[in-house]
């Protein structure tokens, strides 16, 4: 009897002047845990002047987590916050009742060929958090636990598993790994686990109960308790999840929230652009990304 409840595969999806494959969410599986939302970024070549620029937008409810495989990322936000997220780094922006950020291509890449590559997160938020104020945290990626076990190579990225903890202050009992192979290896992390569980394969394949999957594919876990998997040679997965909140959460845009007159108001001010709800993002005051107008 096979563990995988559901297999998600990578679709398109166009952000502005950027394609990313989107993972979460599913029609099937609005989220894993207080999971909701994974694009897969990349891998995309820019040449001399193709850039990254996302402008200023807003978010409420959800903590967003950025983790880079390659490339460069200038994020600014309306907290005051301006930091370059390299690979191996988490920026991790909790927007708690409302927050505005930019990422962009730094300056000193801008006139230059480079690629990006990398995941966009976000988690959602516990109730009583939701209305919190927003916060900001950037983690160096030495700072980040990595050891070796079982033939692989691994990384708590967020959460804590493995009887270990991330320095990423994240709000709800959750885990974000990362698993490593160069040969072909049994891995059994089961006992580590909890809650809903997910594994995202991002390069090279797995077996499990018999069958092979590649690439670009979340399969989730009937049970968590149960992750047992072999990896080919020169595979690299994530594992995520955690436990569920019991409400339920509304997705609209940018913003995340259990009460949908709360993202309603969110809407309203972005549109009218309340700086007391949704203050600019200092250095980078002139543009910002419209609401999106209701599809026909």
């Amino acid at each position: 009897m096979s563990n995988i409840k559901l297999i998600i595969e990578e679709r398109a999806a166009d952000i502005g002047n950027f394609m990313v494959g989107r993972l979460l969410p599913f029609r099937q599986k609005r989220m894993v845990g207080p999971f909701a939302f994974i694009d897969h970024m990349g891998p995309a070549k820019m040449a001399q002047g193709e850039n990254l620029d996302v402008a200023p937008h807003p978010h409420i409810g959800l903590s967003t987590l950025t983790y880079l495989f390659e490339g460069s990322i200038l994020h600014k936000d309306s907290l005051g916050t301006e930091v370059e997220i390299t690979p191996g780094a988490v920026n991790w922006m909790t927007a708690g009742k409302g927050v505005v950020h930019s990422e962009r291509t730094p300056d000193y890449l801008r006139d230059a060929e480079k690629t990006l590559h990398g995941l966009q997160i976000w988690v959602a938020l516990p109730t009583e958090l939701e209305q919190m104020d927003p916060t900001f945290a950037h983690i160096e990626e030495n700072d980040i636990p990595q050891w070796e076990e079982q033939g692989a190579k691994f990384k708590l990225i967020a959460g804590k598993s493995f009887g270990k903890t991330s320095p990423v202050p994240v709000h709800s009992d959750l885990y974000f790994i990362e698993i490593k192979s160069e040969g072909a290896q049994a891995i059994d992390i089961g006992k580590s686990l909890f809650g809903e569980s997910a594994l995202y394969i991002l390069e090279g394949g797995i077996s499990s109960d018999g069958h092979h999957y590649g690439p670009k594919q979340i399969l989730i876990a009937k049970d968590s308790t149960l992750c047992t998997f072999t990896m080919d040679p020169n595979t690299t997965v994530y594992v995520f999840g955690g436990n569920p909140f019991p409400e339920e959460r509304y997705i609209h845009w940018n913003f995340v929230n259990s009460d949908k007159a709360v993202i309603e108001k969110a809407k309203k001010d972005w549109e009218e652009q309340n700086l007391d709800a949704f203050p600019k993002v200092p250095g980078d005051e002139e543009e910002y990304v419209p609401l999106p107008k209701p599809r026909m």
